[in-house]
């Protein structure tokens, strides 16, 4: 457990976090079962909030796998305002450093979490810390935290949070890698599996089968010359995140050199912008495939995540541009918890906090510790108001 007068700074409570394995159980996690799933680092959560008079709730969404939800005191009437990091972590293989160490040297605070979320969580911690219950609860907002689980695949921990309090926040500051920067728009993806059915065959005879990897090769040159082209069309383009891009990131086919393959598979990962939801997208990918597939290529949907689209004129999207120490808004590439929640659960949200996502699912991902403590400044300022006076 950790307790809130266990550490003297923000960067020893990081150092405390990181030190719990929390890595997400789906992909590759490259660790023990014992070092997988957010149970351990949720308690521990939970213990620093209850510390500082939050009533704290653990909500499991899977088996061993909960969020952390914590409510302060003093909320009364006040708008309510939620703190959202998420608990888990990428995978650890092939990382060059110990992933669980928490090693501070030159500044910097090294392991897995240190960046992506665990640097932006330990900040919003320590800002309610140095708050205390009392200043918490002489704030002009209520103040709630949630710590969610599954962010890395699927969002599974932020979605069920969604439904389960749609619309019961005035707002939602997500804790993400920004620089804290506040980013209020970011693409949203769709993940696709494309399977192309062909004939197996002997090899020394190809004729009489039907290559299923010549099949895909053709689709992938059509993706990449003409479909790419459709996304780049000006309707979806957005001032501050540019077009919708696609990648195709994985292609398997065949069993054996000697054999006409059957089956071959590519997935691809689109990126989209607020005027091209992910389902109009399928609609596309699927229509394009069937005009040019010849029957032989499937579509199947994966992972799926509205764009983030919060208007800069939400007043507390003004009250963190007002920050003394605010650098400005932002846009981003990359989808997160903020989505989800002003999405599937009615909270304008946005993300923002200390640390660069270039650091993030690194092998040796590490926040600076100056960086650390303009988090907790930032989070602080934000919870209590501040403006500049110039």
């Amino acid at each position: 457990m950790i307790g809130a007068d266990q550490y003297c700074s923000a960067g020893d409570l990081l150092t405390g976090l990181i030190r719990i394995p929390s890595v997400n159980p789906e992909g590759d996690p490259g660790t023990g079962h014992e070092n997988t799933g957010e149970e351990k680092i949720a308690r521990a959560v939970g213990s620093f909030l209850e510390d500082l008079g939050a009533k704290v709730r653990f909500d499991e969404v899977e088996p061993g796998r909960p969020n952390v939800v914590a409510t302060f005191p003093g909320g009364g009437d006040k708008p309510a305002v939620l703190l959202g990091p998420h608990l888990d972590t990428v995978g650890v293989g092939a990382m060059s450093i110990d992933p669980f160490g928490g090693v501070r040297e030159g500044g910097r605070i090294y392991g897995r979490g240190a960046c992506d979320t665990k640097g932006t969580m330990a900040a919003m911690l320590w800002a309610l810390k140095e708050l205390g219950p009392k200043g918490i609860g002489n704030l002009d907002i209520g103040v709630s935290f949630a710590g969610f689980m599954g962010e890395e695949t699927g969002q599974p921990g932020s979605r069920h949070f969604a439904r389960k309090h749609n619309g019961k926040y005035a707002f939602a500051l997500v804790g993400e890698p920004t620089r804290c920067q506040v980013v209020h728009k970011h693409k949203g993806t769709l993940w696709l599996e494309l399977m192309a059915t062909g004939k197996t065959a002997h090899g020394s005879t190809p004729e009489r089968g039907e290559n299923a990897i010549v099949q895909m090769a053709g689709m992938v040159t059509l993706l990449e010359e003409q479909f790419s082209r459709q996304l780049c069309a000006e309707p979806f383009h957005d001032s501050t995140l540019g077009r919708p891009t696609m990648n195709i990131g994985r292609i398997h086919g065949g069993t054996r050199t000697n054999i006409v393959p059957g089956a071959c598979s590519i997935s691809v990962d689109l990126r989209v912008t607020p005027a091209l939801d992910p389902g109009k997208a399928l609609t596309m990918v699927r229509d394009f495939v069937e005009q040019h597939g010849d029957g032989r290529v499937s579509v199947k949907a994966g992972l799926s995540c509205q764009p983030l689209d919060t208007p800069s004129e939400n007043q507390y999207v003004q009250r963190l541009l007002a920050l003394p120490c605010s650098p400005g808004l932002a846009g981003a590439p990359w989808f997160c918890d903020a989505a989800v929640l002003a999405g599937e659960g009615g909270i304008p949200a946005v993300a923002a906090g200390p640390g660069d996502i270039a650091q993030a699912h690194t092998e040796d991902e590490w926040i600076e510790e100056e960086e650390l403590e303009r988090g907790v400044v930032f989070y602080r300022e934000f919870l209590e108001g501040r403006a500049r006076t110039d």
